[in-house]
Formats: structure tokens, C-alpha cells, sequence
């Protein structure tokens, strides 16, 4: 005769890994790690901002410095027909050095923030980088220590397995699939522990008429109920 009640041990030991393994999906140590590290890449995109900024600042130096060098060949020269094209290209630089200027007021109202960013930027960035290394220490510790639980779970579970035919474990592990991982409940008073819904008198009498080792299912969630 099949005992029901070795059913119930055995979703009592499955209920046990899930939640366990649950828990280790959910480290609180798992979403700081996690959170550290979008902070940290956040943080990185600003700076590479920050620098690309830095970098536009160096090119309209390095075009003034051009317009300096070719003023001062003008300067220089004594034929009319080349001073004539140097004329033209110097005008053709001024109209550009207008445009150099605006970006490099720009640029210098900007420069001091910019500076200051960065290097504030760098510092938060070393010390996101400490705390991701120390994030990362505690969650490995913590998975280690819920793993050690699993495996003794688990181990419980495999002994629970042994004593139901493998006929009803078949039907258990479809159940079991099917309705969120709890397979079998109890009754408490006229509720079913599976779904929380009060049985109607006729199935109470149905459920506590049957034979000790019929198997009997809840009319509401289908689960099978062990009195």
C-alpha cells in the first residue's frame, strides 16, 4: 500500500531546494555586485565624455598654432604674386579662425569643470572598483555557504525519493511542473494549502471518504491532497 505521507516528505524536501536555490538567485550580495557594476559603467561613459571634450579642446589649439605659422610666413615673404595667394589663403583662415574662436571660448568656459570632472571621476572610479572587488569576495563567500545547503538538501531529497513507485513520482514530477513546483497540499479545516480555496462540502466528503491509499486531487488546483 502506497503511504501519501511520503508524497507530502518528498514536496516538503523539493519545496526546500527551491527555495534554497531561490535565495541564492536573490543574494542581497548579487544585486550589490550587480548595482556596482552599472554604476561603474555609467560612470566610464561620463569619462570618456569628459575626454572626448578634452581632446576638441587640443585640436583648436593646434589650429591656431596653423594660422600663427602661415601669418608669420606672409609676414615674410617679398613676391607679390605669392603674398598675393597667401593673402588669400590668410583670409580664408581668418573666416575659419572666427569659427575657432567661438568653439575655443567655448571650450575654456568649460575647460575647469571638465578638468574637474574628470579627475573627480577617476577617484570614484577606483573606489567603485574596490567596492566591486570586495562585492564580489562576499558573494562568492555567500554562494559557498548556501551551496554546502543545497547539497544537503538535495541529498535529503534523493532518500525522500526512494520509498514512492515510480509510476506516482512520474505523476508527481508532471505535477509538479505544471502547477509551479508544489505537486501535493494538505487540508486545513475545509482549505486546500495548495491554491488557498475552501472546498465545497461535497468534495470535503469526497476527499475524507476515500481509501487511506487512494490517490485523491483537489477539484480547485488539481494538486493531490494528503489528509
Amino acid at each position: 500500500m502506497t503511504d501519501l505521507r511520503d508524497l507530502l516528505v518528498l514536496q516538503q524536501r523539493d519545496t526546500a531546494v527551491d527555495h534554497l536555490r531561490h535565495r541564492r538567485a536573490t543574494l542581497p550580495e548579487r544585486t550589490l555586485v550587480t548595482g556596482v557594476q552599472e554604476e561603474l559603467a555609467r560612470l566610464r561613459a561620463e569619462l570618456a565624455q569628459a575626454s572626448g571634450e578634452e581632446r576638441l579642446e587640443a585640436d583648436v589649439a593646434a589650429g591656431e598654432a596653423k594660422r600663427r605659422t602661415l601669418e608669420s610666413r606672409l609676414a615674410s615673404t617679398s613676391v607679390p604674386r605669392e603674398a598675393q595667394a597667401m593673402s588669400e589663403e590668410i583670409d580664408g583662415l581668418k573666416a575659419r579662425q572666427l569659427v575657432l574662436e567661438d568653439e575655443q571660448l567655448e571650450i575654456m568656459e568649460a575647460l575647469e569643470p571638465i578638468e574637474t570632472t574628470v579627475v573627480a571621476g577617476q577617484a570614484q572610479e577606483v573606489a567603485l572598483e574596490q567596492r566591486l572587488s570586495e562585492g564580489r569576495e562576499a558573494l562568492a563567500r555567500a554562494e559557498t555557504t548556501i551551496d554546502g545547503e543545497i547539497v544537503d538538501a538535495v541529498a535529503a531529497r534523493a532518500a525522500a525519493v526512494e520509498p514512492i513507485p515510480s509510476a506516482l513520482l512520474d505523476r508527481y514530477e508532471r505535477l509538479r511542473t505544471k502547477l509551479g513546483g508544489v505537486a501535493v497540499a494538505t487540508l486545513d479545516g475545509v482549505r486546500c494549502t495548495g491554491c488557498n480555496l475552501t472546498l465545497p462540502t461535497l468534495e470535503l466528503e469526497r476527499v475524507r471518504g476515500a481509501a487511506p491509499d487512494a490517490i485523491v486531487e483537489c477539484e480547485q488546483c488539481g494538486r493531490i491532497l494528503v489528509l
